[in-house]
């Protein structure tokens, strides 16, 4: 791809740079790819689904915290709506991924999701659904009959 990367210890960065050898014209476009290949390793996505930033252009990363739909939760309430997105044995998780054709990852009160960007609304709005407390029944098959629409349009 014509690009360097390194990690520099002291600062605590990687660092991203041109190969001054390479003459490629779209080297601005590949510095940009692996800076969110780096971006989402960081955040927690595999390196298969990282890897696939870097081979797919219309692959984009939405972060977003659980206080950002309800400011109102608080303590067990918290730990509530994170249970419920995640699912007994992460089940409900691994239904949203497979649903809309997206990788999500759960760190504490942050949820980064991975896919296109109708995927990616999709994901989210089922995911909002859970935190304001519907229940995943209504929330599986709302999100069914979406995903469903946006595949015959593609």
């Amino acid at each position: 791809m014509g690009v360097d990367m390194r990690m520099n210890l002291r600062s605590r960065r990687v660092e991203l740079r041109h190969k001054k050898e390479s003459n490629d014209p779209v080297a601005g476009g590949n510095l940009q790819k692996c800076a969110d290949f780096v971006n989402a390793f960081i955040l927690g996505f595999e390196v298969q689904d990282a890897i696939a930033l870097l081979r797919l252009d219309d692959l984009y990363i939405e972060r977003f915290e659980i206080k950002d739909v309800k400011q109102t939760l608080k303590g067990e309430h918290l730990s509530r709506a994170i249970g419920r997105i995640s699912g007994k044995n992460g089940k409900t998780k691994f239904t949203i991924e497979n649903t809309t054709r997206t990788r999500i990852v759960l760190a504490d009160t942050h949820i980064s999701i991975l896919g296109t960007f109708q995927n990616i609304r999709v994901a989210r709005d089922a995911i909002c659904g859970l935190i304001l407390g519907s229940p995943p029944g209504k929330v599986y098959s709302r999100m069914r009959t979406i995903a469903a629409r946006v595949s015959e349009q593609t």
